[in-house]
């Protein structure tokens, strides 16, 4: 098939970015042409600051060589300007008068910086802070010059002074403000950036408004003459006040254009066959400066050159980290405060140290940070989650190494491991290995450190480890991969889009599945293949093919892998009740296949720890019970007190009760582990109260809960409903879990399914919908009805070469 063309306009980190996407999901679909101003190859801007403090050289900072683009089939044209872009004949014109046709256009113009409309802004010493260029000349003008004044205290204005003055100049900030970096910064951190850079060797006029550069008699700039009256020597004047979308190109050739390329979602212009990205484009009104909002446009962008169709960028929330002369500084969100919103602030001035942090209906909207930003990456997910504080509140100030369980799982570990922890069971990752994957390789989202390390891409039990490292690494630029997006980087699809196609298209295997939605990895990998082995099970039982090799090694074996090698068993005890011959035939095999350790588990269970693999099956064999499932996305235990068969303050038969519950639910897979109880009163003795299905008697009946959660954050249950009769507890528990199994993305829990969807949303279902429940119950007996127990089907001869074990030849 003939290949379109494609025509990129712009060769900076957006545009190319663009490219690496496009180039990912759709290899073979261009011919690509770059245009880039400048004579060399992409570079990251970000890094221009160490290049002029002489931390790093020009070499250090490129992205991309000019051997990737060879590599790529990429026909570059460096230090070639477009001057033209002509619609109709759907072709540009550069500037050396050649003429180059596309079928796509993708404008990557980047932004122009803003320079004082004052006389003497022409003169020769007065540059801007945008490109190698300018810093270049401002590295050789410090060789032979001694005074600077830069003008503007924002970013770029004091990352541009610290570096002139390690370069030996002397330093004027002029800042028309009342204080520094006022859009990242309140006040008070302001003003204390000021006294420390002033300490450090920089100077500083503010307030003060700039009338005049004054040149000498060869048009070299001399002076610097402010509206005080004040004038001040200058060999090298810097202009850092501010950027301005480039249009244009865009708005020569009839583009619409209104502070900046006008772009939809799909980050198209008006012009259908034309798409823009980065610092030039104006989405929703927003022109974004940052790297992480442009690499998310990237994202999106080459999805609809790819002809996909399906991705859509809807804005970005931003952070700032900053470092300057060894001030750690960080902000985020509404910083200022806005009415209704209340203040938390510690300041410490004599260590160098001020926080400040808005809460709102409690919420945290906003962060400042200044000396001590070592929790910036947890306020800012905070912040980009809107999670409610809760207990946290009373401790959020300390950071999160002092909330315990009352924070966010694994980002208290985070901070607090050492490179050489062990971060990644599964594939022996270390800290210090993914630190080092994601600076050396430039790594900013999830799926990058999955790919490079392996790290997260098996079991995914530390994904949220993985993910606070990333963040606490990359700061602002960290670029969140929430299952709202894609579920891997094999598809851009998410997992509601895969679910969707299952059940509408009817898809039974795990082939068809990828053919249809067209998967770039035909085979899927460690991330996707489990969740769509659940999607087609849970969405066609009894038809969809059960794919064994795409669960994880537990499953496979169905029972518990231990970090010797070692398994551990579990049998069925429904309700926790067992008897004399149960126990007999455990403390039989215990003695016979030698099992180390024999345990009681928090579920009322017995647990064999130390069983060998080749022993798995003739251990169940003697054992003669079913599977406790407590090794899978699955079904675990029904927790339950005695109830009123023996207790005396007991309302009910909560044995009976949990007894009836396991027996309904056997064999049942979900998205991820699932776990009841059952109280015989509202002393609750069995814990029912953080169980993703928790059963309590009462005198009148029983109250059901849901989406309750034990494990490292613990979450209570809400209250569902309250019912009479036994028969009623099966059937809205059961109702509860199909809702569940069939809308919750793989490896939710209950909890994190029910804060997607809303309590209310599954009341309306369950509790308000009687035909809806009744049907929601029949489908959860129907997918369970015949499945054999795993353990049965093993003895019987099902998958036996999982349990022989590799004989190694000398």
């Amino acid at each position: 098939m003939k290949k379109l063309k494609l025509v990129v306009v712009g060769n900076g980190m957006a545009g190319i970015r663009t490219v690496e996407e496009l180039l990912a999901i759709a290899p073979d679909m261009y011919d690509i042409t770059v245009f880039g101003n400048e004579p060399h190859p992409n570079y990251n801007r970000i890094l221009l600051s160490p290049v002029l403090a002489g931390e790093q050289a020009f070499k250090d900072i490129v992205l991309n060589p000019v051997s990737w683009y060879e590599e790529a089939g990429i026909d570059l044209r460096m230090g070639c300007a477009i001057s033209k872009i002509d619609r109709i004949k759907r072709q540009v014109i550069a500037e050396d008068g050649s003429c180059t046709p596309y079928d796509r256009l993708l404008l990557a113009t980047g932004s122009t910086p803003f320079i004082l409309p004052i006389p003497g802004k022409n003169l020769d010493g007065v540059i801007s802070y945008r490109d190698i260029h300018d810093t270049e000349t401002m590295i050789e003008t410090a060789r032979i010059k001694k005074h600077a004044v830069v003008i503007g205290g924002g970013l770029l204005g004091l990352e541009a002074a610290n570096g002139l003055r390690l370069r030996g100049m002397n330093v004027t900030v002029v800042h028309l403000a009342e204080w520094l970096l006022e859009r990242q910064l309140d006040k008070t951190a302001g003003k204390l950036l000021q006294q420390s850079l002033q300490e450090r060797g920089l100077e500083f006029l503010m307030g003060e408004a700039t009338e005049e550069i004054i040149g000498d008699a060869e048009g070299k700039v001399s002076a610097v003459r402010f509206k005080s009256g004040t004038t001040i020597p200058a060999d090298l004047v810097v202009m850092a006040v501010g950027i301005r979308p480039n249009t244009t190109l865009a708005e020569a050739a009839g583009i619409y254009c209104h502070r900046g390329i006008v772009v939809s979602d799909a980050l198209q212009t008006y012009d259908p066959r034309i798409y823009a990205v980065g610092e030039c484009v104006s989405h929703r009104g927003i022109a974004y400066g940052l790297v992480a909002p442009l690499f998310e446009q990237a994202k999106v962008c080459a999805n609809h050159l790819a002809q996909m169709g399906i991705g859509r960028y809807l804005g970005s929330v931003l952070s700032t980290k900053l470092k300057v002369t060894g001030i750690d500084l960080f902000s985020a969100g509404d910083f200022m405060g806005k009415e209704g919103s209340e203040e938390i602030v510690l300041s410490d001035p004599a260590s160098g140290i001020y926080k400040k942090l808005i809460i709102k209906d409690d919420q945290l909207i906003g962060a400042c940070l200044y000396g001590d930003t070592t929790d910036g990456g947890w306020y800012f997910k905070l912040l980009k989650e809107g999670r409610k504080l809760g207990e946290l509140r009373d401790h959020i100030m300390f950071g999160e190494s002092n909330v315990g369980d009352v924070g966010v799982q694994g980002q208290s570990r985070a901070n607090q491991m050492q490179d050489t922890d062990e971060v990644c069971g599964c594939n022996g990752v270390c800290k210090g290995n993914i630190v080092k994957a994601i600076k050396d390789k430039g790594l900013f989202t999830l799926d990058d450190v999955k790919k490079h390390t392996k790290a997260a891409s098996s079991c995914g039990s530390c994904t949220g480890l993985v993910e606070q490292i990333l963040l606490n690494t990359v700061g602002s630029n960290f670029q969140e991969t929430p299952k709202t997006k894609a579920i891997c980087g094999c598809t851009d699809r998410n997992h509601s889009e895969v679910r969707k196609a299952i059940r509408e298209h009817k898809l039974l295997t795990h082939s068809s599945t990828y053919d249809f939605l067209e998967w770039r990895t035909p085979n899927g990998c460690a991330t996707c293949r489990p969740a769509i082995n659940y999607y087609l099970l849970s969405t066609w039982p009894h038809e969809a093919i059960d794919d064994p090799q795409s669960r994880f090694i537990n499953e496979r074996a169905h029972a518990n892998i231990q970090k010797d090698g070692t398994f551990s068993v579990i049998p069925q005890m429904k309700g926790g009740v067992t008897n004399a011959s149960e126990l007999r035939r455990i403390a039989d095999v215990t003695d016979k296949y030698q099992i180390p350790m024999v345990k009681v588990t928090g579920g009322q269970r017995i647990d064999l720890l130390g069983v060998k693999k080749e022993d798995l099956i003739n251990v169940w064999s003697d054992l003669g019970m079913n599977s406790g499932h407590a090794y899978g996305k699955s079904i675990r235990t029904v927790k339950t007190c005695v109830g009123s068969e023996f207790c005396r303050f007991g309302t009910q038969n909560s044995t009976q009760m949990g007894i009836d519950l396991e027996t309904m639910l056997a064999n049942m897979w979900s998205p991820h582990k699932v776990k009841l109880a059952v109280s015989g009163c509202p002393r609750n003795c069995a814990e029912a109260g953080i169980k993703d299905v928790g059963v309590i008697a009462v005198d009148s009946g029983w109250e059901l809960y849901v989406g309750g959660n034990g494990g490292i954050k613990t979450e209570v249950a809400q209250f569902l409903v309250k019912v009479k009769t036994p028969d009623e507890v099966k059937e809205y528990s059961g109702a509860f879990l199909q809702l569940y199994r069939e809308e919750a993305y793989y490896l939710d829990r209950t909890v994190h399914y029910i804060a997607r969807v809303g309590l209310d949303y599954i009341k309306a279902k369950i509790v308000n919908d009687h035909a809806q429940r009744k049907a929601l119950h029949e489908r959860l007996l129907y997918s369970l009805e015949g499945l054999p127990d795993p353990w049965t089907a093993r003895i019987k001869g099902a998958q036996r070469h999982e349990f022989i074990p590799l004989k190694v030849i000398a």
